[in-house]
Parts: C-alpha cells; structure tokens; sequence
C-alpha cells in the first residue's frame, strides 16, 4: 500500500506512527509555515523553510529505540540556544551542506533509519494568512492558532514552489491522510499551495481525514465534525471518509493513540478497498 500523510505538528507525527505500522511506501507531505518557538527564530535568522515540523515527521518515521532520533528531539535550555531543538538546527545546517531542504531532508532519513520519506509542502520560506468570517486579515501561524472564526487560509507568497515528488506521490497514493491535527495551521497549512489542493483533487488515491478529538481554543472553538468538513470543503478538499472517534484517544486523553488509529484507518479502508492491506 502506497500512503501520504499531509498536515503538521505533533498530530501529522501521529499519524505517520500509525501508517508505518502498515506500510512502508509511506511519504510524509509537511506544512512549512511555523512561526513560532525554535522554528520562529531560525525562520527570522535564516530564508530557510520552517523546520520544526519536519524534525517531528523525521522522528516519527526513525528506526525505533534510535539514539539519533532522541538526540534530535532533546531541546536546549539555557545560553544562547536556549530553546532550539537539536534536530532544527542540524536540519538547518544539513540544508546549507547539502545544497538544499530536499537533499538535507533524505540524507538525514538515511541517518535515521527512516521508512519512507519526508518532505515539505513548499521548499521556500513561506507565510500563513487567514481571513475570518467578518473579513479581518490574520498574518502567522501563531496568531491564527489563536483566532476564532476562520474562514480560509492561505500561503504569502501564494505561488510557492512545490517539489514535484509531493505531487507524484499524492498521484501515485492509495491512501491519503489528512491529519489529525491543527485544521486551519497544520493541515490546511500544508495543503494551501494551489498545486497540492488541485493534486489532491484529481488524485484516484482514498482521501481520508482524521479529526481531531476535542477542538482547540482559538481557531476551532465550538467546532464538531460538521464544521470541520465545511473548512476542508471550502478549501477544495472532499475527503471519502472521515474518522471522528474518541474512543481512539491514548489514555482517556485528546491525543489518538497510534496503534488504536492504526485499526481505524485498516478498517476503514477494508470497506470497499480491496487487497490493500491484509
């Protein structure tokens, strides 16, 4: 089974922990718009993607028990790096060395054991603008996370370049899944670039989106499945099933347990799917 896994932050983790359990012709498609914490400031000091969610997607898909991969997540916390992630800055400086994000992004999958592959949704620096329902303009991730009533997002500039591996692997997919995750700053942050959303619309591949648990303060108050299918709609995504199951939740808690989302997506794709997966 070929799958994609498009979105961002600790929920596109999630998932791609979840598919590796099923496959290994996995490809991770990451938002690259973070603004916030490391990220934030080697994306101000740098003209360089955001790495953040990147480092957390090559994380999810390492050899496991990887001491690369550890080291990778272990975050300063004190003198001038206080804060940064190891794995940004190595990221960052890969980027340099290897002469671009794409080739950083696969000679640092080789180091760790990855099944599958990693890439950005855009390979440049780009910006996350909303719009709200009363028409007020909301510029970075981080401020639209905190925002309610989004009407749509979208990429500054909005002509950002899309790696044609992205869109071969959206084309080639048997599987596609959007989130779980932030809606309008994870997922739909990574399928902004008008290149992606048309690819997924004319990919043959099963478009499946993962809702999140409980909604988050800010950008998805008072939202239920309903509401999140609208946004996906008006964004041009119609996916052909939807998971919205709580009793997926690791511990009781608001964060899918892979192994649990894992048997949602096998199932799922049981049903008029065939010879998929076992």
């Amino acid at each position: 089974m070929r799958a994609v896994a498009i979105g961002g932050g600790r929920g596109l983790a999630t998932s791609l922990r979840a598919l590796r359990t099923l496959t290994d012709d996995l490809t991770a498609v990451v938002s690259t718009a973070d603004d916030g914490g490391s990220t934030g400031r080697l994306r101000r000091s740098t003209s360089q993607a955001a790495p953040g969610d990147l480092r957390k997607c090559l994380v999810a898909m390492a050899e496991p028990n990887s001491a690369l991969a550890r080291a990778m997540q272990f975050r300063f916390d004190e003198g001038e790096l206080d804060g940064h992630a190891l794995g940004n800055l190595v990221l960052s400086a890969m980027t340099e060395v290897c002469g671009g994000l794409i080739p950083a992004l696969d000679e640092l999958s080789k180091l760790l054991g990855v099944r599958g592959r990693v890439l950005p949704a855009t390979v440049e620096h780009v910006d996350l603008v909303a719009t709200t329902i009363d028409g007020r303009r909301v510029e970075g991730q981080v401020a639209i996370m905190g925002t309610p009533g989004i009407d749509r997002v979208r990429l500054s500039p909005s002509d950002a370049h899309v790696a044609p591996d992205v869109l071969e692997a959206i084309a080639s997919a048997d599987v596609i899944v959007l989130g779980p995750g932030s809606l309008y700053t994870s997922v739909l942050a990574a399928t902004a670039v008008p290149a992606v959303t048309e690819a997924l619309a004319a990919a043959p591949g099963h478009l499946m989106y993962v809702c999140n648990l409980a909604p988050q303060q800010g950008e998805t108050e008072g939202y239920g499945v309903a509401e999140h299918v609208a946004a996906l709609a008006r964004h041009g995504l119609n996916p052909r099933t939807v998971i919205d199951d709580p009793t997926l939740a690791a511990d009781g808690g608001d964060v899918h347990d892979p192994r649990l989302l894992a048997v949602a997506i096998r199932d799922r794709l049981a049903i008029g799917t065939q010879n998929l997966i076992p």
